[in-house]
């Protein structure tokens, strides 16, 4: 990685940085910095005007579609803001059933299509969008910064993420960096990157039990690692990826509805509103005793003991994380030589004292929270360019590995980069109802499409019992070990059937081929995904459709004549869609047709309901 020199006091250049830059960004949910290396040390980047590191990551579509990202997008969270998407790294991964019970946060509309499985959508207008898009938007946007300061191309990056991050979640915000058009040369989780801003591990004759204490804006996570001779390891971890300042300002917001009875009903712009104000009475109630502002022509005030009283089942439960952290690294609180503050919610009065009062020593917050990670990622970036020689980086794999899923998409399930050996896994269902036997074909590559991919092998597991298709539970494992050999399990476990391949040389691929493969993968990102989006937004229509036809059949006669002919038309026009090639409108006519199926399904539950209580008693207390 280039060195740069930068003159401190002016906070400018004195010369441009010759050669690569892995730049290290942090994407947030409030939110995002990147940063980079500056004579040994970690800087994150300023915007144009030297005021300001961090860029808000929220995301505003005026009605052609046009986007503005950050501090632009911010004052369309009021005027604008059925169209302002925020806290967008709270979806990543996430289904509409992980979200319902908080639909009412947003101001803008997440997608109900009424599955378990499927990823969650965003609406704005007759367009829909996965949060891998839209954190794309957000890293464009630091990728541009990044490229305005250094007056060079930025084409490779480490990326962030909580270590309570599933591998949806992880490779969701991969997907996202290779549209935004960068080589994620590594997932980095955050607790590490917060112990490398601070210098922990960079030292190789230190050795140290560090606890990393991070509540951002919607995710929490306590990390209990141990450094040793420049060797990162994560003892245990543990958190919530549904926890954060946005939790804060929620209460806030319950709190001053609740006790003023307002009524917002819907009112996307009130509620807007009442929660900009509840996010600026949070941050008030760290430096003074009382907040007041005015609401619907209402005086609403609330005091730090009412926001402390309020905050507390919150910051409890954070507690209670680290409590098991500690459990599962077998070790007592009196072990922990060193506890890291990350994440802006730890400027919270109630957080700081609570949890130097449960780890029984003063934490360390010295470096800006809301850097702090970024800076790190800074410095893992510098070690993966070869400049720290004192920290051990253990080989990692140099193409994605996956299986081949409906429409002939890839499913990755070991990801570029990830560290060797390693087994990771993810369970499948059947598609057709009876299916006996499922094969597993195997790809390695960067591609969304398995067309585009190197095919490794392939096998078939037999032998399943018939069941109705999506009740099968197939468990796919890759194990790869460290002389780069792959063995494939696939298991059905209700009934126990299983078979395993071993697929010798994965990386029998010349590093020419591998380079050529890299850059397809990100000059193709953007027509990968809209080709994976068609295939999505089919197969799952799809799934409506039969669905719908079913539900029909089963009980058109207590509908109206109105309400089957309205549902006809919409089943009819969602079948048609199907036909096409574009994505939107299959998601449209899905979302229209979801949305009206809703109370007509709660009316044929209730009929469902009624029939089977016929004749039986009901016992009271």
């Amino acid at each position: 990685m280039a060195k740069i020199s930068i003159n401190m006091g002016k906070g400018t250049l004195d010369n441009t940085p010759k050669g690569d830059v892995i730049v290290g960004i942090d994407l947030g949910t409030t939110n995002s910095l990147v940063s980079y290396m500056v004579d040994d040390k970690p800087v994150a980047i300023k915007d144009k005007d030297g005021e300001n590191t961090l860029v808000p990551s929220i995301i505003y579509f005026d009605t052609n579609h046009l986007v503005k990202i950050g501090a632009s997008a911010k004052s369309k969270l009021i005027e604008d803001p059925q169209n302002t998407i925020f806290s967008v790294k709270r979806l990543m991964g996430k289904s509409y059933m992980d979200m319902k019970d908080y639909e009412g946060f947003f101001s803008y509309k997440i997608i109900d299509d009424q599955t378990d499985e499927s990823l969650v959508k965003v609406r704005i207008g007759d367009k829909f969008y996965t949060p891998t898009e839209l954190s794309a938007q957000i890293l464009t946007e630091l990728k541009n910064r990044a490229e305005d300061a250094l007056k060079q191309p930025i084409e490779k990056a480490v990326i962030t993420v909580p270590a309570y991050f599933n591998d949806a979640q992880r490779q969701a915000t991969r997907d996202a960096g290779k549209l935004a058009g960068l080589d994620v040369l590594r997932i980095v989780n955050e607790p590490t990157a917060a112990s490398l801003a601070y210098g922990i591990g960079l030292d190789k004759d230190a050795n140290k039990t560090v606890a990393v204490y991070d509540l951002g804006g919607g995710t929490f996570d306590i990390s209990i690692l141990k450094i040793e001779h420049g060797i990162f390891e994560v003892l245990s971890t543990n958190g919530d990826t549904f926890l954060g300042g946005d939790d804060f300002d929620r209460a806030i917001m319950q709190y001053w509805t609740a006790t003023h009875q307002l009524e917002l009903d819907g009112d996307r712009q009130s509620i807007q509103i009442l929660r900009l104000e509840a996010e600026a009475a949070k941050k008030a109630l760290s430096s003074q005793d009382s907040f007041s502002t005015t609401f619907q022509e209402m005086e609403l005030s609330i005091t730090k003991a009412q926001f402390n009283e309020l905050a507390q089942p919150l910051v409890s439960r954070t507690i209670d994380a680290c409590k098991k952290a500690i459990k599962d690294a077998q070790l007592k609180v009196s072990d922990i030589n060193e506890v890291i503050m990350v994440g802006g919610s730890t400027r919270v009065s109630l957080v700081k004292d609570s949890v130097a009062a449960y780890f029984e020593q003063e934490v360390n917050n010295n470096i800006n929270p809301d850097e702090v990670v970024a800076l790190g990622a800074a410095v893992q970036a510098d070690v993966l360019a070869g400049n720290q020689k004192d920290i051990l980086l253990l080989d990692v794999t140099p193409l994605s590995l996956g299986i081949e899923t409906m429409g002939g998409l890839i499913d990755v399930i070991i990801p570029r980069n990830s560290k060797i050996p390693i087994k990771a896994g993810r369970q499948y269902t059947t598609s057709i109802d009876g299916q006996k036997n499922l094969k597993v074909a195997v790809y390695q590559g960067e591609r969304d499409l398995v067309a585009d991919n190197r095919k490794l092998g392939e096998f078939v597991l037999r032998n399943i019992p018939p069941m109705p298709a999506g009740i099968p539970k197939i468990e796919i494992h890759f194990l790869l070990n460290a002389d780069g050999i792959l063995k494939v399990r696939a298991k059905e476990l209700r009934s126990g059937v299983e078979q395993t391949v071993e697929v010798r040389s994965p990386y029998g691929i010349s590093e020419e081929d591998m380079a050529r493969m890299l850059v397809d993968s990100i000059k193709n990102a953007k027509e990968d995904m809209k080709v994976r989006g068609l295939i999505e937004a089919r197969t799952e229509a799809n799934n409506v459709i039969m669905a719908t036809a079913k539900f029909l059949e089963q009980n058109q006669d207590i509908f109206s004549d109105a309400e089957v002919t309205a549902l006809s038309e919409l089943y009819q026009l969602l079948v048609e869609s199907v036909k096409g090639e574009d994505k939107d409108l299959i998601n449209k006519y899905m979302d229209d047709l979801n949305t009206f199926a809703q109370p007509l399904a709660q009316k044929a539950m209730d009929r469902t309901i009624s029939e089977a209580m016929k004749g039986k008693k009901v016992l009271g207390d």
